[in-house]
């Protein structure tokens, strides 16, 4: 690989100021000062340094975010959006949300460049679950909570059924689903005469929302948390 394509995929830089930053002698391979961007180079086995920081080559990006309220779940928008708070680094490798919250759900947003496995993750077929911890307007029954389970009607399509339980002594509940129509949990609710009045994503694909994630902050995945990601979009 060209060490200047090495450089933007990476999102170190662009294309013209990797040129800028060989000549300055700001690019090392194993030590060793490159003399052209357009030298070659192993992602698997060479040692790159720009201006003195080591440069890990990542075929796709990986990020968990906690997104916090009032971001949209999108790349471009009139609103800060989820790629917004993300380092200018990362911002330069064409990321995107695998699935999407609403502007007022908080919580786990996976974020990658990986549109196949995307693709796969959000396909009814693969059955990925989703846990949400949401607060309501009013107490839920349990007559509530069974017809939740079982499947609703939210307007000529009747949900498949999932697993609404409480949350211990919080007055919180979790939801845990497999599909994910659109605004599909806050219209569940409506379905039974209530209302969301709190939604936060807590886990996506058996990962869960690091706790100490704050609002806004985010982290790559573990290896470990990428494999479940793509044993996940292996199975249907």
């Amino acid at each position: 690989m060209r060490i200047d394509k090495f450089l933007t995929e990476t999102g170190t830089c662009s294309r013209s100021e990797a040129g800028k930053a060989v000549r300055r002698g700001e690019v090392l391979i194993n030590g060793r000062a490159v003399r052209s961007a357009s030298e070659q180079m192993d992602p698997e086995r060479d040692l790159l340094t720009f201006r003195g920081e080591e440069i890990v080559y990542r075929k796709y990006t990986y990020i968990i975010l906690n997104k916090p309220e009032g971001v949209v779940s999108a790349t471009e928008d009139g609103d800060m959006t989820v790629i917004d708070l993300l380092p200018e680094q990362l911002q330069r490798l064409s990321l995107f949300p695998c699935g999407r919250l609403d502007k007022y759900t908080v919580g786990f947003v996976l974020l990658t460049n990986n549109g196949p496995l995307s693709h796969r993750l959000l396909s009814p077929k693969h059955h990925v679950e989703k846990c949400y911890r949401f607060t309501a307007r009013t107490p839920l029954s349990d007559e509530d909570m069974e017809r939740l389970s079982a499947g609703v009607d939210i307007g000529g399509y009747t949900t498949a059924p999932c697993k609404v339980e409480r949350e211990g002594e919080s007055g919180n509940y979790l939801i845990t689903l497999t599909e994910g129509k659109y605004h599909q949990i806050k219209r569940m609710l409506e379905a039974v005469d209530n209302r969301i009045t709190f939604l936060e994503r807590i886990s996506f694909a058996g990962i869960a929302l690091p706790p100490e994630l704050s609002r806004g902050e985010w982290r790559y995945l573990t290896e470990n948390e990428v494999k479940m990601l793509e044993d996940h979009g292996k199975h249907s």
